[in-house]
């Protein structure tokens, strides 16, 4: 009878389905590129749902004064036939879109790496029912569909992210790309991508399932994956109704694999390749960051703080800068008032020469009447 039916063991993938049904799962993506590329409608289309609000860019050139990127975090919990995952957005606005963007990418990086530092500090305590896990599952980067490469500022974030990160590069607004401009952009981009040495997330493929393999090959093949997003409902000319969106010539479809990657890019982070994702976010790019800290600090010894940030430098030049200004006045203002002290030495030395010359000119004059009186008496 045992031996027909077996000892149980295989019931374990079932068992470990009802854990994780009923936990549910967290995911933190974040979404790096500059402004006005469509990162927030992409994320409110992915999920199908308006987690982030569109933002008014007729302003954010009045943030020129700050030349600070910024982190938002949007939390949200999603839930489909009863499994519940709760979602965290990681926005970045300010990045790239300043005249000088040296180190922009800092507060990015800084925070890639804060997360790594908050949850190694908390799996060191005593007590760890309670961890708070916003470590970045997933980063989607966005490039410009300029038709020519990456920029200087992609490659240099991009190679930093991919070290720390499940990078995953996406052309935003490819629908403004002829498909033969885009598939020659495509490749000039993986092309940057191979020469610079930058690291991407790869989905695995797996010898042993020959549909999964296939799939992985697919999406592999895509990258960088050329995206369309919309939360807009169109007409098509057939009569469907599609997200999309509508110009004079026709309609770009989001979901059609003809117009843009977007079905594939939702399989990978969702569908098909989220656990994947998790997985390796804790079993590499965590344990990296835990074993160089473990390596260079000693147990419980806080990270040492860089003092670089871009933000405190620009604040030291201006304080320096105010500083040497007030000193330069300063010394302006006593080399003048020297020069007045001077003039009024050489006044008054000229005064004093010119009252010891009165003096003994009427010293001359008394012992010239004493010697005339002196005389006088003589004679009488």
């Amino acid at each position: 009878m045992a031996s027909s039916t077996g000892i149980g063991i295989a019931n374990l993938p079932n068992q470990r389905h009802k854990i994780v049904a009923k936990s549910g799962a967290h995911f933190t993506i974040m979404v790096v590129g500059e402004s006005g590329l469509g990162k927030t409608t992409l994320i409110n289309t992915l999920f199908s749902t308006e987690l982030s609000p569109q933002k008014d860019y007729r302003r954010r050139h009045v943030k020129q004064l700050d030349k600070l990127t910024e982190i938002e975090i949007i939390k949200a919990e999603l839930e489909e036939k009863s499994f519940k995952v709760k979602l965290t957005v990681i926005d970045t606005p300010g990045f790239g879109d300043y005249v000088n963007n040296r180190d922009s990418w800092a507060p990015i990086i800084d925070f890639v790496d804060d997360q790594h530092e908050l949850y190694m500090r908390q799996e060191q305590q005593p007590q760890r029912t309670e961890k708070s896990d916003m470590r970045v599952h997933a980063c989607l980067y966005f490039i410009r569909p300029t038709g020519h490469t990456l920029k200087p500022l992609d490659i240099e974030i991009m190679k930093r992210l991919g070290t720390r990160v499940n990078l995953i590069p996406v052309i935003a607004k490819a629908d403004t790309l002829t498909q033969n401009d885009l598939m020659v952009f495509k490749k000039r981009v993986r092309e940057v991508i191979a020469a610079q040495g930058i690291r991407i997330y790869t989905p695995t493929v797996d010898s042993d399932d020959e549909a999964s393999a296939d799939l992985a090959r697919a999406l592999s093949a895509a990258i960088p994956f050329s995206i369309i997003g919309s939360t807009q409902d169109v007409t098509t000319e057939d009569g469907r109704v599609v997200k999309g969106r509508e110009y004079l010539w026709g309609v770009a479809e989001v979901e059609n694999e003809q117009h843009c990657d977007f079905k594939k890019l939702r399989s990978l982070l969702i569908r098909t390749h989220m656990l994947d994702l998790i997985s390796t976010t804790e079993e590499l790019h965590y344990e990296n960051y835990r074993q160089q800290q473990m390596e260079t600090r000693k147990y419980g010894e806080p990270k040492v703080k860089k003092l670089d940030n871009p933000k405190f430098k620009e604040e030291e030049e201006a304080l320096r800068k105010r500083f040497t200004e007030q000193v330069k006045a300063e010394e302006a203002r006593f080399r003048q008032w020297e020069q007045h002290l001077i003039a009024e030495r050489d006044r008054l030395n000229k005064d004093l020469e010119s009252a010891h010359s009165a003096i003994k000119q009427l010293e001359a004059e008394l012992d010239t009447l004493q010697v005339g009186y002196g005389r006088g008496t003589q004679r009488r």
